[in-house]
């Protein structure tokens, strides 16, 4: 029964947050000076050790030869799922994503009745504001808010779009679908594949992009930013600041798990592998956990990301290994599947919850 009545507890406090309408960010603005109940994590940070110091994540240089940028990408996404990505400003103009995240920053710095306007769970026109995805499936909530946006299949209307970072938000669709597709690409060729197999399978025609605004915290240590994860698409391209936060989770070869700062790199992107991507290589390439960690700064992390996946959805299109890399040596290791199935497994588990790969698992 207390248990029962824990939990009937929360949900009030869970609602009652969402109904303000004014998310973490309306937390701070009201002077809290402790994390609230909702937003505690029990022991967040005691499960893995932090790595050594001098461990990184992999670079990736945009301007090698491509045969060698291919054996970079590969490499990383082979053993470590993410990497920073340089010299990709052919692809995307000078100082855009300093724009976009100082645009995205100063939407959330708005009054809170502007900002309430535009909040909701509803994805109807494509665009919404929000805290936690998972705030009503989660034993505890993470200290962000987040707008959404979804580019793809369908397009969202761009009018419903908060004006402070509209323009922002639609150039970097663009902007970072043509750092996809070279990445794509350079990931293909590096399992000797055509650099246009991903593309052809639509993996850039489903897009959702999120901004996170992390508000500054007043307990750092009782709550998290995001929870360990693995992202469900194919790739993510991330833009973040200068503040810092986000941590990796690498095993080396010994076996040894630990997490690692990625730290903001100036004129670089984050690029990680997701759960498709790693079922459609035949676990060639990985899809490893990653948090975002609070931060004592006295200033909040801003960040924005594009995930891509399938755009084509019909239940006659199915998704799995690619043919080209399965073989009677090399057999297929997860079976094929629909996106409706897909979204459907994603979306019925919360953020944290690990069993997307291992549901289509042979």
């Amino acid at each position: 029964m207390a248990s029962s009545a824990a939990a009937t507890d929360r949900a009030a406090l869970v609602k009652a947050f969402d109904e303000t309408r004014t998310g973490v960010r309306g937390l701070v603005e009201s002077g809290v000076s402790v994390v609230p109940d909702i937003f505690r994590h029990p022991d967040p940070y005691a499960s893995t050790p932090l790595a050594p110091p001098g461990v990184s994540i992999p670079v990736v240089d945009l301007s090698l030869p491509a045969p060698l940028a291919a054996e970079a990408a590969a490499g990383a996404a082979r053993d470590w799922g993410f990497f920073y990505l340089v010299n990709y400003h052919a692809l995307v103009p000078s100082g855009f994503t300093d724009r976009l995240l100082a645009a995205v920053r100063a939407f959330n710095e708005l009054p809170a009745a502007e900002r309430a306007a535009h909040y909701g769970r509803s994805v109807d026109g494509g665009v919404n504001y929000f805290s936690n995805v998972d705030l009503y499936r989660s034993g505890a909530a993470s200290w962000r808010d987040t707008i959404q946006v979804m580019f793809g299949p369908s397009r969202a209307d761009e009018e419903r779009i908060p004006a402070a970072c509209r323009a922002e938000i639609v150039g970097w669709d663009a902007h970072a679908t043509a750092v996809a597709r070279a990445v794509m690409a350079l990931l293909c060729e590096g399992l000797g594949l055509r650099g246009e197999t991903l593309e052809e399978a639509s993996c850039l025609e489903g897009k959702v992009t999120v901004c996170h605004y992390y508000p500054v915290c007043p307990e750092p240590e009782r709550t998290m930013g995001i929870v360990p994860h693995t992202d469900p698409g194919v790739l993510t391209i991330l833009a973040q600041d200068g503040v810092g936060g986000l941590q990796v989770k690498h095993t080396n070869e010994d076996g040894e798990s630990y997490w690692v700062d990625a730290k903001p790199v100036p004129g670089a992107l984050v690029i990680n592998v997701g759960d498709l991507l790693q079922m459609m290589s035949n676990d060639n390439y990985k899809s490893v956990e990653h948090r975002v960690v609070m931060n004592s700064h006295e200033e909040a992390r801003v960040s924005s990301a594009i995930f891509y996946n399938p755009g084509k959805r019909g239940d006659s299109v199915f998704y799995g290994p690619l043919p080209e890399l399965i073989s009677s040596g090399n057999p297929p290791k997860y079976r094929n599947f629909t996106m409706s199935e897909f979204l459907g497994a994603f979306f019925k588990r919360d953020l944290a919850s690990k069993a997307l790969i291992e549901h289509f698992k042979i």
